[in-house]
């Protein structure tokens, strides 16, 4: 079994991959094997709701985006790691995310179908709870059972140094790990077992007026 875990952080070894990092120390010892996919630091374009990727099978923007999708498939579980920028998710995250699930949505993959996860926020101080908040309503949207820890997923810190720092933030962060093992494990005996997924219905679109 395989967690990928996505850095949203422009920087590639800072605050959000020290979290990570410790998530993924718990997966590996609890033998789930990890991969950390950095988004990098270039501007990522928002969705412009073109909905090409009903057609393409993915985002008509050929960047990082589609290299998350091409690989998305081959995971059991994800963590997604943002910073707080200015009270909320980063900017790149946020189209990053955005792009990201509408394309599979679209696209009918369901490379995300039920397939654990949960959000990991870094913060010098607030705005890690509205952030929170924020990132799990893409999981919710896409049936993703939400992996918890004994508190919030958040760690406090301005550089990687200060955030191993946080006792009980990393703690909260190798909790998580073992959770989202436990998990995936219980998933794969269940699938052994002959439990099916749940049968999907064909999505019906409304609006408030029909």
């Amino acid at each position: 079994m395989k967690v990928l875990l996505v850095n949203g952080s422009p920087h590639k070894q800072g605050c959000i991959y020290t979290a990570l990092n410790e998530v993924a120390k718990s997966l590996n010892e609890n033998d789930i094997d990890t991969k950390i996919f950095w988004i990098g630091n270039k501007p990522i374009g928002g969705c412009i709701a073109c909905k090409s990727c009903v057609t393409k099978g993915k985002c008509i923007f050929n960047d990082i985006v589609n290299e998350f999708l091409d690989i998305a498939i081959n995971y059991d579980g994800f963590i997604f790691g943002t910073p707080v920028h200015w009270g909320a998710m980063a900017g790149n995250m946020a189209s990053f995310m955005d792009r990201v699930f509408y394309a599979d949505f679209c696209s009918n993959k369901q490379s995300f179908l039920l397939k654990p996860t949960a959000g990991v926020i870094s913060a010098r101080r607030a705005g890690t709870t509205a952030t929170f908040d924020q990132i799990n309503k893409y999981f919710a949207l896409m049936q993703m059972p939400i992996i918890s820890s004994r508190y919030w997923n958040i760690v406090h810190g301005t550089n990687a140094q200060e955030v191993q720092m946080d006792i009980e933030g990393m703690q909260v962060m190798r909790i998580l790990g073992r959770n989202m093992a436990y998990f995936l494990k219980c998933k794969k005996l269940a699938t052994e077992m002959g439990l099916k997924l749940p049968q999907q219905e064909k999505v019906n679109f409304t609006n408030f007026i029909r």
